[in-house]
């Protein structure tokens, strides 16, 4: 790795031409929208370029008292610690321990015929790209909650597993039903991913806090990443809240492999920056693409992966837990990456902190006039389509979609990219724009259930209430179990 400099508040390191004093004023601008509604507590960016790190803190590590985070403080990084569990899989496939085409049931002990569908067999790959097809969490039947309160429920989760041992899970694992073909559909899953620790344990006959250690930390002198924070660190270790500032309950420790650790910022600097070097073939192998497309949205080995607006490849993880948020990407075209913690989880931080690192990437390689172009941050296929709608008509986007692809065989529209400017229109009050960009994804991606659960939240805004339903129910055929889909379309059903 190479040899970088952390600094907070005050940057003095130069990258690529830009003055200290412009880095820190684009990361200061940057935050502003993030903290625009006067609820968040604390967050720490670090921002690494050309192996030259610079840190920048805001807020407090505990509401009510003045104790600014640092380079040291403790966060929760939740489904970042997939990546962690993938990077170990590359090890093992490295080592020639494992194949990531092999039947997961080649490593687990004892007779899963459950964990097949149609003949179809669960891969170790399916586990790591998010097509397993196994739910997002075990138990799949939960105990009622005896809390109305969402804050409440949370600390009875928490309760339920602590206790919530690995024969525990593995008992559980025996009675889940596969409802779909392995390796098509991609889904979040704690599930398949604390079964892929458990399953490199069994590779390895070692534990997975040992295998981080002799892998990941430890060759990266990461010394404030752990699944468990001892109890002599616990003072560095920051507080997570919810939304309405209520003080959340710590990540239970059986999400293991699937989103226990905790980090610092220069931790997952050192992470994010031997990612970024893609030196390593375990590395690469995590960044290649294993199921999707990577001009739109793929996946590696829990890695997403994309060709960005500027053409070039953005690779990035996010994570949320009870009490933080956080997020980190990398280019590694421009040998640039962005690191984001913060300990609110408010409904969206996620994408909250995703808009944070995508200004401060735009402010670095884009003048401000080129920022505020209508169309900016899309394609060059969605531009057009803007232009042509913004002088025919937003309800005649089907028809010009069509138009644009017969002129030019290479046309192409982004899902994700739809589905972003769909939802800028909604955030600007433009709900009719939303419907026919939401239309339109749903006309050109079909069996996508995003395409059809974003369609039914701007028929919900609406008020067309027989539409949503209608587009949920279709997210739950296309996506059995969708948690989004099922709350949305429960709430509807009982008005």
């Amino acid at each position: 790795m190479k040899k970088t400099c952390a600094l907070s508040l005050l940057v003095v390191c130069l990258i690529q031409g830009v003055h200290a004093q412009d880095i820190d004023s684009i990361v200061r601008e940057a935050t502003v929208p993030f903290f625009a509604d006067g609820t968040k507590a604390g967050l720490s960016v670090g921002v690494l370029k050309n192996g030259v790190a610079s840190t920048w803190h805001f807020g407090t590590t505990t509401r009510g008292k003045s104790s600014r985070p640092d380079n040291e403080t403790i966060y929760e990084i939740g489904s970042i610690t997939k990546t962690f569990t993938s990077m170990l899989l590359a090890q093992a496939v490295y080592e020639k321990k494992v194949d990531l085409n092999d039947d997961i049931r080649k490593y687990l002990k004892g007779s899963y015929p459950n964990l097949q569908y149609k003949g179809k067999p669960i891969r170790l790959v399916d586990l790591a790209n998010l097509t397993s097809g196994l739910p997002d969490n075990l138990p799949e039947k939960m105990p009622a909650f005896k809390s109305k309160d969402k804050a409440g429920q949370l600390f009875e989760l928490k309760k339920i597993f602590d206790v919530y041992s690995q024969s525990q899970f593995l008992k559980d694992l025996h009675l889940v039903k596969l409802t779909r073909e392995p390796g098509l559909i991609p889904a979040h899953s704690n599930t398949a991913a604390q079964l892929m620790g458990f399953l490199l344990e069994n590779i390895y006959k070692s534990s997975y806090t040992d295998l981080l250690k002799k892998y990941i930390t430890g060759p990266l002198k990461m010394e404030n990443t752990f699944v468990t924070v001892p109890a002599a660190l616990k003072s560095r270790a920051a507080s997570g809240y919810n939304e309405k500032g209520v003080l959340m309950p710590e990540i239970p420790k059986s999400a293991g492999s699937a989103g226990a650790l905790s980090s610092s910022l220069m931790d997952m600097i050192k992470y994010i920056g031997h990612q970024l070097e893609e030196k390593e073939a375990q590395v690469i192998m995590a960044h290649q693409l294993r199921w999707g497309d990577p001009d739109d949205s793929g996946i590696g080995l829990n890695w997403r992966l994309k060709t960005n607006f500027d053409g070039k490849r953005k690779i990035w993880a996010s994570g949320g837990t009870f009490g933080f948020a956080s997020y980190s990407v990398l280019y590694p075209e421009r040998n640039f990456a962005v690191v984001v913690l913060n300990n609110q989880n408010n409904n969206g931080s996620e994408d909250g902190l995703s808009d944070l690192a995508q200004n401060i990437y735009n402010a670095f390689y884009f003048t401000a006039e080129e920022r505020s172009a209508e169309g900016f941050g899309f394609s060059a296929g969605v531009r057009i389509l803007l232009d042509s709608m913004n002088k025919r008509g937003f309800e005649q986007a089907i028809v010009l979609t069509n138009e644009l692809k017969k002129k030019d065989a290479f046309f192409k529209l982004p899902e994700t990219e739809l589905n972003v400017l769909g939802y800028e229109f909604l955030r600007k009050k433009e709900k009719n724009k939303a419907l026919e960009i939401f239309k339109l994804n749903v006309y050109l991606f079909p069996e996508s259930s995003n395409t059809y659960d974003s369609l039914g939240e701007v028929y919900e805004v609406l008020g067309n209430k027989a539409a949503a339903i209608l587009n949920y129910k279709r997210v739950l055929e296309l996506e059995p179990g969708n948690p989004n889909a099922a709350a949305h379309l429960k709430k509807l059903m009982n008005k």
